[in-house]
């Protein structure tokens, strides 16, 4: 009897299992018809990297942040952009259509490699490299070791300053097989769109999300399996990353023009900019009273006239 609950039960666990993985790949097929490649596919060492080229002039490179997507900076910061600007917007590895290639989470190094060959097969020898968050730490990395192919540094709320808080639980669990296993197919196919919201509204904080943010980013591209797993492995290894990094802050020479916002309570403007602004030769800090962790989108005019001043700071325009 105990030998055939444990296989009744078994069988139940294994049809569990077949239905989560059948309704998870529904789901993320649903979210990649809804919300497909805005931009193209290139080959970068056999790496497929997404780019989305618009506009006309100096060559502009914009990184997004964690969970992001180009979508993100399409959204505002970017048609402003390509009004005076050739801007180049990338997916970083692994996250929306660009493919990860490190098992263990790419570094903010390996990124910054990768993104910047992409620019270069476009084109963009030597870019404004500006980077949002976990892109700003990124953007860091291609400013210190690719110094020769980057022509002004933005730096958008950035990830800089190695911080004490610990990793939050979810991507601590993310981050690992059994998480991604286990836990990352439930959520992909149950959690509910309120939790959705109220996580974007967090993150805009004390903004709330603007109104068609939501339907042009695609949430659902970020609740994918494997984008939820490369995210979270990044940025698990992130910490350790920027204490490696920060010593070499003092190499950058181009002119480097940083932007945060003074409601930020998700990268902290005191720990991270205030503590930066002194480490970058030259750097320049412009606080945005009241605005919280995303000025690309709610502050895209004063974030565009930080790249203005970059870009004729670097004499490109």
């Amino acid at each position: 009897m105990a030998a055939k609950i444990l296989i009744s039960f078994a069988v139940l666990l294994l049809g569990f299992a077949i239905f989560i993985t059948w309704r998870s790949t529904q789901i993320e097929a649903r979210a990649e018809a809804a919300f497909p490649p805005e931009g193209e596919i290139l080959d970068v060492d056999g790496v497929a990297v997404h780019a989305v080229v618009m506009g006309d002039g100096p060559d502009v490179v914009l990184i997004h942040g964690s969970s992001g997507n180009t979508r993100d900076m399409t959204f505002a910061l970017a048609p402003i952009l390509a009004e005076h600007y050739r801007v180049i917007v990338f997916d970083r590895p692994g996250l929306g259509y660009s493919a990860s290639f490190n098992p263990d989470g790419e570094t903010i190094i390996e990124q910054a490699d990768i993104l910047q060959k992409a620019a270069a097969l476009l084109g963009a020898e030597k870019p404004i490299v500006a980077g949002q968050s976990y892109g700003g730490s990124v953007s860091l990395a291609w400013a210190v070791t690719r110094p020769d192919n980057i022509s002004a540094l933005v730096l958008i709320a950035p990830a800089a300053i190695p911080w004490e808080t610990p990793l939050d639980g979810f991507n601590r669990l993310a981050s690992t097989s059994t998480g991604n296993a286990l836990a990352l197919p439930l959520i992909t196919s149950f959690v509910p769109n309120w939790y959705v919201d109220q996580a974007m509204d967090q993150v805009f904080a004390p903004q709330t999300t603007p109104e068609g943010y939501a339907a042009h980013f695609g949430p659902e591209l970020t609740m994918r399996r494997a984008s939820m797993h490369a995210n979270a492995k990044q940025r698990a290894n992130l910490l350790d990353e920027v204490a490696a990094l920060q010593p070499r802050y003092s190499e950058i020479s181009v002119p480097t023009e940083i932007v945060h916002g003074t409601a930020d309570d998700t990268v902290g403007l005191e720990w991270h900019s205030h503590s930066l602004i002194d480490q970058i030769p030259g750097a320049e800090l412009i606080e945005l009273p009241g605005i919280g962790h995303m000025p690309q989108v709610v502050a895209a005019d004063a974030v565009a006239a930080a790249i203005d001043r970059a870009a004729e700071r670097a004499g490109l325009r």
